[in-house]
């Protein structure tokens, strides 16, 4: 599992220079930089092995790699994403995130805002929903309306994520 500083390099690089979309069938977030920051997207490939790096490409006089999550493992660092990329941190990223989020929700198996039991009631950071305790639940819909899709519970994702991280570390 990649340390809170691993995390912070990956965040602050997403925000600067990433990209959170996806080609019509499935999400994907792509860094493209410059072939000088090779060091760099070594460093993502041992930190972050789910992520597969390309090229170097050449074009319009541009010499760049370009690292891409996708699948699985996007699904094992969008919890991530979503608890560090928030709009108070860079409101225009954490909006591609949430578009992404919502466009490729079912690839992502992700809940729309308010399905499921008690979805409307918790915020993504696991607090209480403001008014979800007074019995009003218009606050707490809203509020889960603006923070977009949720993960779908599937059983404690740190586990998950660690047991992926570990089985990707493995791999050759």
């Amino acid at each position: 599992m990649a340390s809170q500083h691993e995390v912070g390099i990956l965040i602050g690089l997403l925000v600067g220079e990433g990209h959170f979309g996806g080609d019509g069938r499935q999400p994907q977030i792509t860094l493209r930089m410059h072939v000088r920051h090779e060091a760099l997207f070594r460093w993502l490939e041992r930190t972050f092995p789910g992520g597969r790096l390309y090229g170097p490409y050449e074009h319009g006089g541009r010499r760049y790699y370009q690292w891409m999550v996708r699948g699985e493992y996007l699904r094992v660092l969008l919890p991530i994403l979503q608890q560090h990329l928030t709009p108070e941190l860079d409101s225009y990223a954490h909006g591609r995130l949430l578009q992404m989020c919502t466009r490729y929700r079912r690839q992502l198996r992700l809940e729309a805002p308010g399905d499921g039991p008690g979805m409307h009631d918790v915020d993504r950071r696991g607090g209480r929903a403001a008014g979800s305790g007074s019995g009003s639940r218009s606050g707490a819909k809203e509020l889960a309306a603006a923070d977009g899709p949720r993960p779908v519970d599937e059983g404690p994702s740190e586990s998950r994520a660690a047991q992926i991280f570990r089985t990707l570390r493995q791999e050759p």
